[in-house]
Order: structure tokens, then sequence, then C-alpha cells
């Protein structure tokens, strides 16, 4: 089913409201990672905590503002981690694996769960992040409740190559690359070419989400822009209608592929409303 967002914003936590914030290092096969979650004053333990994947080029601090106003609205805990190689975790020197999108649900989540303390949760991951929540719901089917996909990508399409191309132009001004490294400091080359030269690369060109999604079977929230520079609108459709459970799809109109950053409050309000059952 698809409908229009909910336009409202969501208003900011006040100080007595505002959730708590914690940092911790996990050991990973390969290193430590740096995760940070948010927990609100009215939290209920009981309740399963967002887990946040971050995109192609992201880290925890990318996430801005999204995760405590997420945690102050549902009025549960909210978890990001930098992923090995990116932001504040240890960095990375071998090439991705084919099959990265995948390991981040086998062999990485594993571990950020154990450290956290978490038994049962809610999946939820932006662009290349919401393909390893997507392998996060079908590979801990008893644990993960929910799923929620923002701007995922589900095939390799000639839009999402094309964005990619032009974004690895861009950052070829030192001034671009210079953002880039204020987030990964050191490792915002590996960074950067982790993301271009293995999406860009034929041996990805094959990559798709279609054998994995009859594996979904728990309720899931499917967000995209409709004027995604990286994905058609056919990218969540095909999410939609791939997975075994309900699924809700929300086409957020002027909306290109950062939702949660450019409509926080209309995406916090829609995930606030689906997520009140779980």
């Amino acid at each position: 089913m698809s409908k229009q967002p909910n336009a409202l914003p969501i208003t900011a936590p006040g100080a007595a409201t505002q959730p708590t914030c914690a940092t911790h290092s996990i050991p990973v096969p390969g290193g430590q990672i740096h995760a940070r979650s948010w927990t609100p004053p009215q939290a209920d333990p009981a309740r399963p905590p967002v887990i946040l994947f971050h995109d192609s080029l992201g880290c925890v601090e990318l996430w801005r503002s999204f995760p405590a106003a997420l945690a102050h609205a549902l009025g549960r805990r909210v978890i990001a981690y930098d992923r090995l190689g990116f932001g504040a975790s240890d960095p990375r020197h071998d090439t991705l694996s084919l099959d990265f999108i995948c390991e981040e649900a086998t062999l990485y989540l594993p571990h950020v769960l154990a450290a956290l303390g978490v038994e049962r949760f809610i999946a939820c991951g932006h662009s290349v992040g919401g393909g390893m929540a997507v392998h996060s719901a079908a590979a801990h089917p008893e644990r993960c409740v929910a799923l929620i996909t923002m701007a995922a990508q589900c095939f390799v399409e000639n839009l999402t190559r094309a964005g990619i191309v032009e974004a690895r132009d861009q950052f070829a001004d030192p001034t671009a690359f210079a953002r880039l490294e204020r987030y990964h400091g050191p490792k915002a080359r590996w960074v950067l070419n982790a993301w271009t030269e293995t999406w860009l690369s034929p041996a990805f060109a094959d990559w798709s989400l279609h054998p994995i999604l009859p594996a979904v079977c728990c309720p899931t929230l499917v967000i995209h822009g409709a004027q995604d520079e990286y994905g058609s609108a056919d990218q969540p459709r095909a999410i939609a209608a791939g997975v075994a459970g309900a699924a809700e799809l929300v086409l957020m109109p002027d909306t290109r592929h950062v939702p949660h950053r450019e409509r926080e409050g209309a995406v916090v309000g829609v995930i606030g409303g689906w997520c009140a059952l779980f």
C-alpha cells in the first residue's frame, strides 16, 4: 500500500525529555567499531530498540539529529553504529566482498546485538544500509520484529550508477573531499572507493535483494523520495512487493535521497505512527 506521509513536524525533544546519549566500543572481526545509543527517559525496556544502518558514505555523526528525534517520538532506544572502516570505527584496508551487504547482517550485527544486550530489534537502514536492514530481517527472523528502509536500493539500475559516477566526479574537488574527511578522517579515501568501485564494478551489476526478500516475514515500512537521484520508484516498489510480510510503501514528494535529513519531522512522524504496534 502506498500513501503520502504526514507532513506535520515532530516537536523537538525538550530538556526534560531529551534522550540520554551513550557511546560504545564493540569488538568485531577485524577491529573495534564505534556505536552510540539514545534512550529517552520514558523508554520501555521491553520494547525492541531501533538499529540504524548507515549509507555508503555515512557514519553515526551523519545521522545528525534524526536518532534523538526518533528515540523521543518512539519512546524507545535507538542505536547507530559506524561500520568497520567508517567514521570513528577502526580502519579497513581490504576490498569489500561482493556479499558485503549480507555480511553486515550475518558477520557484524550479531556482535552489536550481543554487546548492547539486544534480544529483539527493529532494523532501519538508509540507502545501502536499507539492504543491510533487509538482510538483517531475513537472517534473524525470530529477533527482528519490523523492518524499515529509507531510499534503499533493491537492484542496480542505470540511475544508481549515473548518480554514483556524478558523485565520484564531485569528490575529485579537494573541497568536497575535505567534507568527507571531516567525518572519516584518513579513512575517507577507502570509504569513497569502497562505494564507487564496488557499485560501478561489472561484477556487482547483477546484485539484487530479490532472492532474499521472500525470507522477510516481519512487517515492512518502505520510505522513498520521489526525486531520489540514486534510485527510481521501481526500487521501493520491488521491496514492498517482494517481502513475505505485510508492507507499506510511502513515496515522499519533493524529496531526494536523504528523506530523514530533508524532511526529518515527516519521516519521524511516519515511522512513529507505524511503529506503535511493535
